[in-house]
């Protein structure tokens, strides 16, 4: 039977035993958010020992190199001696600069890490509380332009993190973990090509940097962007996104809530095959996205998207 070792703890574990459900039961505080590999909150090192790692492609080549494995996508096959990803150590320091109510719902949260953090438009960041709450989020800063992290936090539903973002005040220390590079990006190849961004909730805020990234660099084809909210009061990007609309004949904003998705989708129409899409929110909604594009015509591979997990 292999053995578990965290520390100074020793655990005999069933083989093929989940590495996060083991370490939850040996009394190892290691949180989690989505258990599917994506939110990268539940890092550990790998000391001794390789697990069977059932997703070895959500990790960066690099970080595997230096031992980095996924608790929640590894089962334990021999002797294994891991140590938990310590905020305070393994993490970077950050301070917030400023939290604001968007809508009743979205808080925007500003950060300023203690050394500069290269990223990209569309990339999400593991924050840290310094009780060790972790969840990720999508960047809708843009780099070279914004001089924090932005981030926009989604507080309807209760949740560790969205618990304690409600009491965030300014001066106050995070940790910043793993930075992922995601599926929204823009590409310089893209420039004279249709891009269209469907977001629904808080999806619209990778998507924001991405559509800031592509003015910037000069887009020249046609840009769509569709936010869907659950009522017009959460359509809390609306003014940005207008003026960009007014200073670039290019692009063009429309503004949904629910009962107008069925209508608004059955009207999408390509212009063109070489049409490509950004998609970010709830499964549900890319899903509906993802089909609705089909149907008009584009090729899967040409739509790119991120899903927005609820806490498992």
């Amino acid at each position: 039977m292999p053995e578990l070792q965290v520390g100074e703890r020793r655990l005999p574990i069933e083989p093929g035993r989940n590495l996060l459900d083991a370490l939850h039961e040996a009394g190892v505080a290691i949180p989690y958010s989505c258990r599917a590999g994506s939110c990268h909150a539940c890092l550990v090192r790998c000391i001794r020992g390789e697990p069977q790692d059932d997703k070895p492609e959500a990790l960066a080549a690099a970080r595997r190199e230096q031992g980095w494995r996924l608790a929640c996508q590894c089962r334990l096959v021999e002797d294994l001696q891991v140590e938990v990803f310590d905020p305070l150590k393994d993490g970077l320091p950050a301070l917030i600069h400023s939290c604001d109510w968007l809508s009743p719902d979205v808080l925007r949260l500003r950060l300023l890490p203690e050394q500069p953090l290269r990223y990209r438009a569309g990339q999400h960041l593991v924050l840290w509380t310094q009780s060790g709450v972790a969840r990720p989020y999508s960047l809708a800063s843009l780099p070279g332009e914004d001089p924090w992290l932005e981030f926009h936090l989604d507080c309807r539903q209760p949740g560790a993190f969205s618990d304690a973002a409600r009491h965030f005040v300014r001066g106050q220390p995070l940790r910043l973990g793993e930075l992922r590079g995601g599926a929204l990006h823009y590409d310089l190849d893209w420039q004279n090509r249709p891009l269209w961004l469907l977001a629904a909730g808080t999806g619209i805020a990778p998507l924001y940097a991405v559509l800031r990234e592509a003015l910037r660099e000069e887009h020249r084809g046609e840009i769509r962007v569709l936010h869907l909210a659950r009522d017009s009061a959460e359509h809390y990007l609306a003014a940005e996104l207008r003026q960009l609309a007014a200073a670039h004949s290019q692009v063009r904003v429309e503004l949904l809530c629910a009962a107008e998705l069925p209508a608004a989708l059955a009207q999408l129409k390509l212009v063109s095959r070489q049409t490509l899409a950004l998609l970010c929110g709830s499964p549900n909604n890319v899903e509906s996205f993802t089909r609705r594009l089909y149907l008009a015509g584009m090729p899967r591979n040409q739509m790119f998207s991120d899903l927005f997990l609820p806490h498992a």
